[in-house]
């Protein structure tokens, strides 16, 4: 499996995720994101919303505080028009543009994926690329009753306990979407596991990704003898 992140940049890693709703980023990419933290506690992460009430922008900042602790983060959640976004393209656009002028170039960019059922989740995924270009962007998928799941080409390997902590701060960090038929454990362990079948690890969370440029460092020639 090949390592798509830099391993030593000097500096943390900087990460920016983006969701048209609070809990989307959770949802796709909470695993990810625990998994992450752990490894590389110095990461700093940026997490960008593009709708939500009060309420809402309340739970996505204690959500992060959960899944992003002990880690260097941000939360700005916007109050554009829920199920509206292509209808609001400049205002989308500017939110992503000014985000770029105003914070250090991400190395990773995480958002919803360009084949995703959802309005303003697909618009999200157009323009990513064309805000941040160059960047390495994965797109992942929320499962829903739009049927939209397909293949993926980049799996993140997720312990079992992984899988499970994320499956419970969702439910403890967004008390507001408790009663939607489909937000539980089992729909977010059921879609870990399957995915974690396709990259031979117990879990897994699967992304999208329209362009990745590998680099490889030079190995250090082996002394005579040694």
């Amino acid at each position: 499996m090949l390592d798509l992140l830099p391993a030593d940049l000097g500096r943390p890693l900087r990460v920016l995720a983006v969701g048209a709703h609070p809990d989307d980023v959770e949802i796709g990419a909470g695993g990810t994101l625990l998994q992450l933290v752990d490894q590389r506690p110095d990461t700093e992460v940026d997490v960008l919303v593009l709708t939500g009430t009060a309420e809402r922008a309340a739970e996505a900042r204690a959500a992060a505080d959960l899944f992003l602790a002990g880690a260097r983060h941000t939360v700005t959640v916007h109050d554009l028009p829920d199920g509206r976004l292509p209808a609001h393209w400049d205002a989308v656009k500017q939110v992503l543009e000014d985000h770029a002028a105003a914070a250090p170039r991400p190395d990773l960019v995480i958002g919803p994926g360009p084949d995703d059922s959802h309005q303003d989740h697909r618009l999200i995924a157009e323009l990513l690329p064309t805000v941040f270009r160059g960047v390495l962007t994965l797109g992942y998928e929320i499962p829903k009753w739009d049927g939209d799941l397909g293949r993926r080409p980049v799996y993140v390997a997720l312990d079992p306990a992984t899988a499970r902590r994320k499956a419970e701060l969702l439910a403890a960090s967004y008390p507001s979407q408790r009663g939607r038929a489909w937000y539980d454990d089992e729909v977010f362990l059921g879609l870990a596991r399957l995915r974690g079948v396709e990259c031979s690890s117990s879990y897994a969370e699967a992304f999208s990704c329209a362009k990745a440029v590998l680099a490889f460092a030079p190995t250090t020639p082996e002394r005579p003898g040694a």
